[in-house]
């Protein structure tokens, strides 16, 4: 029962959790960005929301870039805390003007990403990522 309630803030324990997360949000957000991927490769027009002045094209682009290139970075923890922050953005343009007249259902998604992706740019990759044994051999 005490282990339950216990606060175990072991090296390890925090190293599990944030490979987990990584691994975790990586994958669910590759699913988000393999099609994206996919609609640029196509030789059909390009169907998707100009943002900010940018054409559909250009922001297309850019949210392959975070949600497929940073997603893999994540994903093995390499330059992780960096990696997280085109993702970041591409999240709140996400849920502030694309989902921004939509139900708080429609942007809860994006907050959720957006939350984890915060997360990890505070606590960087954890023990088990490409980052800590680049670190520990210099």
């Amino acid at each position: 029962m005490k282990k339950l309630f216990s606060v175990d803030n072991t090296s390890n324990t925090i190293g599990v959790a944030l490979l987990i997360a990584r691994v975790g949000i990586a994958t669910l957000m590759l699913t988000h960005g393999i099609p994206k991927l996919n609609m640029l490769l196509a030789d059909a027009p390009v169907q998707f929301i100009p943002i900010m002045g940018m054409s559909a094209e250009f922001s297309l682009v850019l949210a392959i870039f975070a949600e497929v290139i940073c997603s893999i970075l994540i994903l093995v923890g390499f330059a992780s805390r960096l990696a997280t922050i085109p993702l970041i953005i591409t999240m709140l343009v996400a849920v502030f003007f694309v989902h921004a007249a939509d139900p708080f259902t429609k942007m809860e998604a994006g907050l959720h990403y957006l939350l984890v992706y915060v997360v990890l740019l505070v606590a960087g990759s954890g023990k088990y990522s490409v980052d800590y044994l680049l670190n520990r051999k210099s």
